[in-house]
């Protein structure tokens, strides 16, 4: 009887330290296994379910943090979104090959990637994208997730995580809505075709 508790006042304590004194699995930081360069924490912000706010960080080896989501805006016919320009050719700064065909593809293919939450279901799917400034709109089709959950590693091309609201175009997607792509970024809205 005397050894039962002598094993029992070791076990005890061993899951006392287990349930009370170890993190709770949200506030965990870990690598991200693809990604050597990075590590993810969760946010201790919860998104509400309309303006869909950031889920996490992700901390580059530049030192610089980025959020990451889950969930994008939405989609409400047409959504307000940013355009942003993507290389989908092997070589182009978006990284692995696209993630609907797993084929890179040219850049005079009017093609886009959506952010996370607006890549699911989407893949081979046509958009329609209306710049705002001046009216233009082109079809294009969805062939690549704008990753929101991770970046700043070779099969992201080095780039930080994408914002929830991007449309990540080709050259073609630009050049249709005859936009210039030295800002960076346009504001469109986009509705399936």
């Amino acid at each position: 009887m005397a050894s039962l508790v002598f094993m029992f006042v070791p076990l005890s304590l061993m899951l006392f330290n287990i349930i009370f004194l170890l993190p709770h699995p949200s506030m965990a930081m870990e690598s991200h296994p693809t990604c050597n360069s990075c590590i993810r924490q969760a946010s201790s912000q919860q998104p509400s379910s309309d303006d869909c706010g950031p889920s996490g960080t992700l901390a580059c080896n530049d030192g610089q943090n980025f959020p990451t989501y889950t969930c994008s805006p939405p989609v409400m016919p047409p959504t307000s979104a940013k355009l942003t320009h993507n290389d989908f050719s092997k070589g182009g700064e978006g990284g692995a090959e696209s993630e609907c065909d797993n084929q890179f593809h040219k850049n005079t293919e009017k093609i886009v990637a959506l952010s996370t939450g607006w890549f699911s279901g989407r893949c081979n799917m046509t958009i329609i994208i209306t710049a705002v400034s001046n009216g233009m709109s082109v079809e294009a089709k969805v062939v690549d997730q704008c990753d929101s959950q991770n970046g700043c590693d070779d099969e992201h091309g080095f780039l930080p995580p994408c914002e929830n609201n991007i449309v990540d175009g080709s050259s073609a997607v630009w050049e249709a809505l005859s936009l210039d792509t030295e800002p960076g970024s346009a504001e469109v809205t986009w509705s399936t075709a």
